[in-house]
């Protein structure tokens, strides 16, 4: 997703499934590595069996008296016939056993059945694959096919085990009507099949309908558009008509729905086995043949299939570019408004060049969809086309999710999908990000040419996506942060590595650097190119892939032993600072410091900036929001590096440490930070033209709430067990390092906070307010009812409550109460003060009086 997205270390195989687009494709069962159709076979045993007990079987007729005069025949891979509203599959004997993925979209939506991001058309609410087998009594079977267990060796005791084990479920059976006179197909009445409610082609979880607020089919306001069929594909387009189950403004809902039936390859794409260190989606299954005295899990990257032309392959191997067979061919909606159409296509067509790399020229490309009158036939939801697609929402968001071959990881086709509302995000990351240094940022509407460039680079973020590449945040840490100021340097080198960083702008610019576009804009480089060759430059010299990886494996430790431009950091880094969302830079306190200053800039100009004179003011509130949002994520950025652990993935061989406490002077520098920046009331941001504008009440209090909400969200960031037990361990396993302590940290804070104390001053409103936030999270953390201190350390639950961490709580918070003491104490305390102190006081002993009864 291009917003917020989607893992702490858990191993290969857990990253992989939390990763991978698909969640179904996780619980699916492989077949053999170049080895058509093989997978779990039972039919003939099974089928034996039943015959023996069977009943009569059902009686075949004669073809020419179910495939009558007067039908509609159309040839594809199965052959389809039709007279009015009866359909009939004439399935070739040859594709029995055949891997069939069925992928099931809304076409055509209801407004009623919107669900926040979910309820539009291009939805993608089933993805499966099945295979379809003669059965007893004349029956055709459709097995749905897991992918999750595989042996592969049919020589081994294994590989029956593991068959014995993994029975696929017989999700559909039909009659066989007739033979094709040759005796080479069956057919089946495919009507009820392709009319029913059912799990195979339609809604295939029941989570999907219940989102959208859907009941029961009703069948006499439901029906078959078309099929269509062709050589690898069939599609299958209904209108359906559902009750609106528990939902109370609607009485129905008619959407339409396409299912598509994709034929699989015979011989699976040759695998690619994942490297954790360069960033791709994955498939992966437990394999019982990988560990001859274990089970391993192997995880293949998801990837297109690019091949060059047969006899342009002496070519490719001596280093020429080739066109591929099949190039990746995303296809604009024919709605989509035509003033952004050459920008979403321009945002395809980016990653021609990265594409070079891997020796392939033209390999990807953006087309228009031909209209109706070019191809009465041509389908956006036909799975054989991969689509930006438009969707008219008030969602501020884009996505690229792709369908991929759970056997290889092969991507068979990708809908992106662009949210019109995205535009309004776009517009307000640029202006609080850019506004300061680009003149072209500081309206309420951006120029076309400006919101097309934001839209170009959505459109390649998404495309990113969907050719296998996860979000790399942590790519941005590796560019040191003054660099982002060097006009020539960042404008030759991009502000980010990856364009799949969630590095929006170069917010560190300052209007006196002079940065144009070039230094501004993310764009596609460095590791987005090397990462593109990794996944998709033939290997041919080796013949599996297990042999490839070896080869891979030294590649990519080669590589970035020379190039930290290339490094990849997850986005689901729990406690590594370089892996962030939205920031930029190798010093995070330097960076959101250069941010501030031009937010400072840009705060005094919002009135002008964003409304107008026969308007309110619901523009301004929205960029003010948007504004201390923006400063919000420049602190949080800083938190992150309180404690923090680096998380370097590496294979044995490669030099240095996987898990190394991040230097002691980066937590230093970002507790100073907050207690400068945040705690020290941030008057800046207390604007009364603004505040006065858009509060019913006074600039002082709605200043003040806001100001609260900042910091409350702050505070509670930096006072939780995970950190409080990082820090502690990392202190008792310092072994002679100079690590940040949680000692130093509370102390740090405590003086930070509770300065005026120390320095002998009254307090005024706001830091009075800070303080009572502080000590209620702090007592919260200390003296929770019950026993709930545990946390998770790596691999493990930990009870703060019953460690030296707890002792350590208690005497800082008799310390905060000593020096509350003392402050009340002091001559010249004014009222307020006073009595503020006095209610800490109390705070604190009703907390340590209550803990005293509590038996841990």
């Amino acid at each position: 997703m291009f917003r917020r997205r989607r893992f702490a270390a858990l191993g290969a195989f857990a990253i992989a499934l939390l990763l991978t687009d698909a969640a179904e494709a996780q619980k699916k069962k492989r077949a053999p590595e170049n080895t058509p159709g093989k997978g779990v076979d039972t039919t003939k045993k099974s089928a034996d069996s039943t015959r023996k007990n069977a009943a009569a079987p059902n009686a075949l007729k004669p073809y020419k008296d179910v495939i009558t005069a007067g039908m509609k025949t159309s040839t594809g891979y199965f052959t389809i016939h039709q007279k009015d509203d009866k359909f009939f599959f004439e399935i070739p004997n040859t594709l029995l056993g055949r891997e069939i993925m069925i992928i099931a979209r809304v076409s055509k939506a209801s407004a009623d059945m919107r669900n926040g991001s979910s309820g539009y058309a291009g939805d993608q609410i089933g993805e499966a694959v099945y295979r379809f087998e003669k059965g007893p009594s004349n029956k055709l079977f459709m097995r749905r096919i897991s992918f999750s267990e595989y042996a592969g060796d049919s020589s081994k005791a294994m590989y029956s085990a593991v068959q014995k084990n993994n029975v696929q479920a017989i999700a559909m059976a039909f009659p066989i009507a007739a033979l094709k006179p040759d005796s080479s197909a069956v057919v089946v009445d495919a009507t009820e099949f392709i009319n029913s409610d059912n799990d195979i082609l339609y809604f295939q979880k029941k989570l999907f309908k219940d989102r959208a607020g859907m009941g029961s089919q009703i069948n006499d306001r439901s029906y078959i558009e078309y099929v269509h069929t062709y050589s690898t594909n069939i599609e299958i387009h209904a209108v359906k008509t559902y009750t609106a189950g528990m939902n109370p403004t609607s009485s129905n809902y008619t959407v339409e729905l396409n299912s598509s039936l994709v034929l699989l390859p015979a011989v699976p794409m040759k695998p690619r086995i994942m490297d954790e260190r360069v960033g791709y989606f994955a498939t992966g299954f437990r394999d019982f043949d990988a560990d001859p005295q274990g089970v391993s899990n192997t995880i293949y990257a998801t990837r297109w299939r690019l091949e060059p032309k047969a006899e342009d392959m002496d070519k490719y191997l001596r280093g020429e570019l080739v066109e591929p067979v099949k190039p990746i061919v995303f296809y604009i909606d024919p709605v989509t408004p035509k003033k952004w159409v050459p920008y979403l296509m321009q945002g395809v067509n980016d990653w021609k060049k990265a594409f070079e790399k891997a020796g392939f020229k033209n390999a990807i490309m953006a087309k228009e969809a031909p209209s109706r009158e070019e191809d009465s036939t041509w389908s956006i939801d036909d799975a054989s086309h991969s689509a930006i697609i438009y969707r008219p929402s008030a969602v501020a968001n884009a996505m690229g999710p792709s369908v991929a071959d759970p056997r290889s990881g092969e991507i068979i086709e990708s809908h992106i999908f662009w949210y019109h509302n995205v535009m309004s995000i776009l517009h307000s990351w640029y202006m609080m990000q850019c506004a300061a240094v680009d003149p072209r940022a500081r309206k309420l509407e951006f120029d076309d040419s400006l919101m097309g460039q934001l839209i170009r680079f959505v459109s390649s973020h998404e495309v990113g996506h969907t050719l296998g590449l996860r979000h790399n945040f942590g790519s941005s840490s590796t560019v040191p942060v003054e660099k982002l100021r060097d006009k020539a340097w960042v404008e030759k080198h991009g502000h980010t590595p990856s364009i799949m960083d969630y590095a929006r702008f170069n917010y560190v610019a300052q209007p006196e650097d002079n940065i144009g576009d070039k230094g501004l804009f993310p764009r596609i480089n460095d590791y987005d190119e090397w990462a593109i060759e990794w996944g998709y430059r033939l290997r041919p010299e080796y013949k599996t892939a297990a042999e490839e990886k070896k080869a891979l494996t030294k590649i990519v430790s080669d590589s970035l032993a020379k190039n930290n431009r290339l490094w990849f950091g997850s986005e689901m880094e729990p406690v590594d600072a370089r892996s962030q969302s939205e920031d930029l830079g190798d010093d995070a306190v330097l960076a959101s410091s250069y941010g501030i200053k031009n937010l400072k800039r840009i705060l005094p100009q919002l009135i002008n900036w964003t409304t107008r004179p026969d308007e309110g003011y619901a523009n301004l509130q929205r960029h003010y929001a948007e504004l201390l949002g923006q400063f919000g994520r420049y602190v949080g950025h800083v938190v992150k590096n309180i404690g923090g652990v680096n998380h370097t993935p590496k294979v044995a061989g490669q030099p240095g440490p996987v898990f190394e406490v991040a230097p002691y002077e980066k937590s230093k520098n970002a507790v100073r930070f907050l207690n400068e920046q945040v705690f020290a009331t941030p008057l800046w941001l207390k604007n009364d033209d603004i505040l006065n504008r858009l509060h019913e009440y006074n600039a002082p209090v709605s200043f003040g709430i806001e100001l609260s909400t900042i910091q409350r969200e702050i505070i509670e960031a930096l006072n939780t067990r995970f950190r409080y037990s990082s820090l502690w361990w990392q202190e008792q396993n310092a072994n002679g390092k100079k690590v940040y302590t949680l000692t130093e940290m509370l102390s740090d804070f405590r003086k930070g906070i509770f300065k005026e104390l120390y320095e002998g001053k009254n307090v005024d409103s706001y830091r009075r307010n800070l303080q009572k936030i502080y000590v209620g999270r702090f007592m919260h953390q200390v003296f929770v009812a019950g026993d709930p201190f545990s946390t998770i350390v790596p691999g493990t639950t930990y009870r703060i409550s019953q460690s030296d961490i707890m002792s350590l709580l208690k005497d800082e918070m008799r310390q905060i109460q000593q020096l509350l003491k003392t402050g009340m104490q002091r001559p010249g305390t004014d009222k307020f003060t006073r009595l503020h102190c006095q209610d800490l006081i109390n705070w604190i002993d009703a907390g340590f009086k209550a803990d005293s009864q509590t038996v841990r």
